[in-house]
């Protein structure tokens, strides 16, 4: 039984020390349900208001906390912000800069100025920048079931 115990807890570990830890991101490693650059569209192609398909883009922040989410620049210099579906996967920190495809759906959302602020938070922002956060805002956001980096 003791035995049982100590291989449970050894399996339980090593599945939280790699959910904690993803593969570093490099070309043609990919996250979540996986995808191909097949059919993809420019991000700066993507409607506004809902989307559901193949986007690809430059990573230009990641969450620095635990990689739970990210945003894609846009031509327009707007970022998209992305979040992955259901939390299921996360990014390694080392994907800014990298060109990526990204697989799912793109949603209209208000998020909180607290909400803003966590984002902020998880960044890296300062102090000072997160405390001008004042506002909710409306803006677009790509749930992505998988993940390609190119």
């Amino acid at each position: 039984m003791k035995q049982l115990f100590l291989f449970l807890f050894a399996v339980m570990a090593s599945v939280v020390i790699y959910a904690q830890d993803p593969t570093p991101a490099a070309k043609g490693v990919a996250y979540g349900a996986g995808t191909s650059a097949e059919g993809a569209i420019s991000v700066n192609k993507m409607p506004s208001d809902k989307y559901s398909g193949k986007i690809s883009g430059k990573v230009v922040e990641v969450c620095q906390e635990k990689g739970c989410w990210m945003k894609v620049e846009k031509a327009d210099g707007e970022k998209l912000m992305v979040k992955f579906k259901d939390y299921g996967f996360f990014m390694p920190k080392n994907i800014e800069g990298k060109e990526v495809v990204l697989e799912g759906e793109a949603i209209v959302k208000e998020v909180s100025v607290k909400q803003q602020q966590h984002y902020a938070k998880d960044a890296g922002k300062s102090e000072e920048e997160i405390k001008k956060i004042t506002q909710p805002k409306k803006e677009t956001q790509f749930i992505a079931k998988g993940v390609l980096v190119l």
